[in-house]
């Protein structure tokens, strides 16, 4: 089976939920962005990173904005179940952005990335990187891999929501959305494709908006059936 959850900027803990222990070798745990788990290359990081890869289930992420870009820049791209990625290790992978992969008989689109509502103090932290916002050829490559498959989706997974919803869910914020050119990308994406859920992490709340889009923070959901699970 195919599950998904939020961001879980480096904090073990996270995959030590008790549901998640049944989880064997066929199931899938795909992280909404801002995993935070290659971050500095330190001792204690590597160490982790090695727990997590005794885990009998495949760790899936697509980045957010809290990622050290370089770090996975680095890394080789492989291709893995239909679409682009970067391996971590055996059951730990990096989804590209703007790709499509079969996964347990499901068609799964990803588009990692967004801009920062912080930008100005973490550019002032050295902690920025432009590298956060998906590139021209990275979204045109996400329309070609759609079309390859007439915009006919099972599941979509983004670390930004599309532009209607993101304005929907600042509508009670005290400020005002930020509504940037990767929530317009996904706005059309919204409009013009077909699939049956959609789960995005950036706003960090677990919220039903409707039958087809979630927001995923600290929930862990059946991807296909898009009930949480206990």
């Amino acid at each position: 089976m195919i599950y998904v959850t939020g961001d879980t900027h480096g904090i073990p803990s996270r995959f030590d939920e008790p549901c998640l222990r049944s989880l064997g070798r066929d199931d899938t745990l795909i992280v909404c962005g801002d995993f935070g788990f290659l971050w500095d290359g330190s001792k204690e990081e590597m160490n982790t990173l090695k727990k997590l890869s005794k885990k009998k289930y495949t760790i899936c992420f697509i980045d957010g904005t809290h990622e050290n870009f370089d770090m996975l820049n680095k890394l080789k791209v492989k291709r893995w179940n239909g679409g682009k990625v970067h391996q971590i290790s055996d059951n730990i992978i990096h989804l590209m952005r703007g790709q499509v992969f079969t996964i347990d008989g499901q068609k799964i689109f990803t588009m990692g990335g967004g801009e920062s509502p912080d930008i100005e103090i973490r550019f002032e932290m050295n902690t920025w990187s432009e590298l956060e916002i998906p590139t021209r050829d990275e979204l045109i490559e996400g329309v070609d891999n759609l079309q390859k498959y007439q915009g006919n989706v099972d599941i979509v997974i983004t670390h930004e929501p599309p532009a209607k919803i993101k304005d929907f869910m600042m509508l009670k914020q005290p400020h005002e959305a930020s509504i940037t050119a990767i929530n317009t990308y996904l706005e059309d994406v919204n409009r013009t494709c077909k699939f049956k859920h959609w789960y995005f992490g950036s706003l960090h709340i677990d919220k039903f908006i409707s039958s087809t889009h979630v927001s995923v923070f600290n929930n862990i959901i059946n991807a296909v059936t898009g009930k949480p699970v206990k």
